[in-house]
């Protein structure tokens, strides 16, 4: 299907800037899945400890402690002595941002066919990708339909 659409040649300059791009994405979808798990946690424990972090993510505790550091820097979580992690007020923004975006590639891809359980695992690559303006267009399909 796709192979009927003629494809022009790419200029260099503008491929360079879609993998910087697609590189850039990929070290930002890790923070926004952390302060992602780290809401899921709190709101179902109370508080997110950096062992329950690691298990959920499936990594090393040094691994999900160096995330944690990382979001600390960028001011989206702090931690309290023998206590959890907490996401500040711009963790939590984020959190809920991320979460409804999820929700709304899972919906699309759900609207077109794809099972839920499929859909919710493809879901989590492509909702670090998606564009606000690709977002809003998915949002406007299926308030439409």
């Amino acid at each position: 299907m796709t192979e009927d659409i003629p494809q022009a040649p790419i200029p260099a300059r503008e491929q360079a800037d879609r993998f910087l791009r697609a590189r850039e994405v990929q070290s930002v979808a890790l923070l926004e899945d952390y302060v992602e798990m780290i809401g899921d946690l709190i709101a179902e424990m109370g508080e997110a400890r950096v062992a329950d972090i690691a298990e959920r993510m499936g990594v090393a505790q040094p691994t999900a402690t160096k995330a944690v550091a990382r979001l600390k820097r960028e001011g989206l979580a702090i931690s309290r002595p023998y206590r959890g992690v907490f996401l500040t007020d711009a963790g939590g923004t984020l959190a809920e941002k991320v979460r409804a975006r999820h929700r709304t590639v899972v919906a699309l891809l759900m609207a077109v066919g794809v099972p839920e359980e499929t859909a919710e695992l493809d879901a989590e690559g492509i909702e670090h990708h998606v564009s606000d303006q690709t977002l809003q267009a998915f949002e406007s399909f299926l308030a439409g339909r």
